[in-house]
């Protein structure tokens, strides 16, 4: 029996196509288990209702403000954030049991190894497996109020990376990888321009190129194959789109003032 108990939260909209294999995973094994549906057309709440302890219906506030909202319903001092893309592993439930058993814990905050599958197999190398701190200690944390890639800040961090792995279905097909990595390209041109930052076409055609050799030579991406050259192209593609899209708030920006 773990001697610790956890409060966990998913964060979902649409996503009846991969929910259930998330809540599944999780549902009799962790104490406390939250939804937060943020207007799902689909059969999202339904499914999440068969396994969640509660389910809230919520507005879109963003990456950041949605996980600080999670967080304020979460009973217990020990929260696992996981999204409605991730499953957890038996292996992996049974290392959280025996680390949160341990009578004398140092750690606020446990990474775990993330599989990420792109087209039916693993990528091993690049930005999509580094370690994933989704196991904290919750007193004095917060999520970054950033709309995407929100950080978690934690006071006084003391890190343990485990062995066992949680498995990560982000992308649908292709064309969902191109959308979700657009959209977000898009939501963090917007954040760098009210922040006043600007950029160039050169600079985000600059940023393609170090994005890409980034993810396929330095992070070592080519030894995925065919998958890791694509997908270093999506990041490149990432890269670019920022910055792009920053350029073109500049100019509706100027237009405007015209």
């Amino acid at each position: 029996m773990r001697t610790r108990k956890i409060s966990c939260f998913v964060i979902a909209c649409n996503e009846e196509d991969r929910i259930e294999r998330c809540l599944q995973s999780l549902s009799g094994w962790v104490d406390q288990l939250i939804v937060l549906d943020s207007g799902s057309k689909d059969n999202t709440v339904a499914i999440a209702q068969r396994y969640a302890d509660k389910v809230y219906q919520t507005d879109w506030p963003g990456f950041g403000p949605q996980r600080n909202r999670a967080l304020t319903w979460c009973e217990h001092d020990w929260v696992l954030n996981i999204d409605a893309d991730e499953v957890m592993t038996d292996a992996l439930k049974a290392e959280i049991d025996a680390v949160l058993s341990e009578p004398e814990l140092q750690e606020n905050l446990f990474k775990m190894p993330w599989h990420t599958y792109f087209f039916g197999k693993l990528l091993k190398h690049g930005r999509y497996s580094s370690p994933q701190g989704k196991l904290f200690l919750k007193t004095g944390v917060s999520f970054k109020n950033r709309q995407v890639h929100e950080t978690l800040l934690i006071p006084n961090e003391k890190s343990r990376t485990l062995k066992s792995a949680i498995i990560h279905h982000s992308w649908r097909s292709y064309h969902h990888a191109q959308e979700k990595h657009l959209k977000y390209a898009c939501l963090l041109a917007e954040e760098k321009y009210a922040k006043g930052k600007r950029s160039s076409v050169a600079f985000a055609v600059l940023r393609f190129f170090t994005d890409f050799l980034q993810q396929y030579l330095l992070h070592l991406g080519f030894l995925d194959g065919w998958r890791g050259f694509l997908m270093a192209i999506i990041l490149g593609q990432y890269g670019f789109n920022k910055y792009a899209a920053l350029v073109t708030l500049q100019a509706e920006h100027k237009a405007k003032q015209q």
